[in-house]
């Protein structure tokens, strides 16, 4: 795949590209309906004889306009966005930089500059897709807009258990703690991806040792303890995580939530490893306990739990 960064206004021209089937999207997530979209443009290349290509933005436009509520954290940042992407086997992914001028393209300009100037010859999206300037444009507009240059195609929505499958229903799951409805949306568990970073060592005193992973730009469960997965150094690992404030030994709450790993059977040095944390199961709230012996012993009965949870997984 050739990655490709826009910046507003870019240089290339119609004949920089071979034919291209496009799907456009913001993408975040890239869960089941996104998948959809993609693999409509990847279908429709590949019968055609073209390449297929991805657009997508970068920041969240809700964070470059202004919006009252500002998507700074995602459920796939650029980077895991632009992985997923890749395993999807198209041949181009476009990033378009967000900025307020890109913002105050007419839909007429956005579509001469950002399809026809592309060499798009089939424009993928769903049905709910906007385009130009506080997304006047839209799939009912495309056919005017094209200048019969393009052919289109409008995904339907796809839904689970009767909802709409959109990244707004996989933010409110995150949200609210509910991992395990995550994989019927995502079409894959929630993972997030860190640096393991010097915490108090407090965990290997009291004989679960953790793994401080510092993560940036994701949304964050609830603080609670959760059933997890850990990849290290390319190995997958079993494990409980706690996110919190860690309120039996803080007096003071501290500006964010930490996320520690308790892996099971796992005794390295892993200070400064990338690692991802996939988010199985929410087996509780945070609580205050009255002393270390209490800590422990839930400790001890959290790690069971997620044991047992683990038995019958088959990931």
């Amino acid at each position: 795949m050739e990655y490709i960064k826009l910046q507003h206004p870019h240089s290339y021209k119609n004949d920089d590209f071979p034919p291209i089937a496009m799907a456009l999207g913001y993408f975040d997530g890239v869960h089941l309906g996104h998948q959809q979209v993609i693999a409509e443009a990847k279908r429709t290349a590949d019968s055609a004889g073209m390449k297929s290509a991805v657009m997508t933005f970068d920041p969240h436009p809700s964070v470059v306009l202004g919006k009252s509520i500002q998507h700074v954290e995602y459920i796939t940042p650029i980077e895991d966005k632009i992985q997923y992407i890749r395993g999807m086997g198209v041949d181009y992914l476009f990033v378009v930089h967000f900025t307020q001028e890109f913002s105050n393209l007419l839909p007429q300009e956005f579509i001469d500059q950002y399809v026809i100037d592309l060499n798009v010859r089939t424009v993928v999206a769903g049905f709910d897709y906007t385009y130009g300037k506080m997304g006047k444009g839209t799939m009912e507009t495309i056919p005017f807009h094209s200048r019969g240059m393009f052919d289109y195609a409008v995904v339907p929505k796809l839904a689970s258990s009767g909802e709409k499958i959109s990244s707004t229903l996989i933010r409110s799951c995150l949200r609210e703690g509910r991992m395990e409805e995550l994989p019927s949306l995502l079409g894959r568990p929630y993972s997030t991806s860190g640096t393991v970073i010097h915490g108090d060592k407090r965990g290997r005193t009291i004989g679960f040792p953790t793994a401080n992973v510092n993560i940036e730009e994701y949304i964050i469960p609830p603080t609670g303890v959760y059933a997890v997965r850990i990849n290290v150094k390319g190995d997958w690992h079993f494990g409980v995580c706690n996110i919190g404030y860690r309120p039996t030994f803080k007096e003071n709450r501290e500006p964010k939530p930490s996320i520690e790993v308790h892996i099971f059977n796992f005794e390295e040095e892993i200070y400064d490893e990338y690692v991802k944390v996939e988010w199985h199961a929410r087996l509780r709230g945070e609580k205050k306990f009255s002393g270390i012996d209490e800590l422990v012993g839930q400790i001890a009965k959290d790690r069971q739990e997620a044991l047992v949870y683990f038995e019958n997984y088959h990931g």
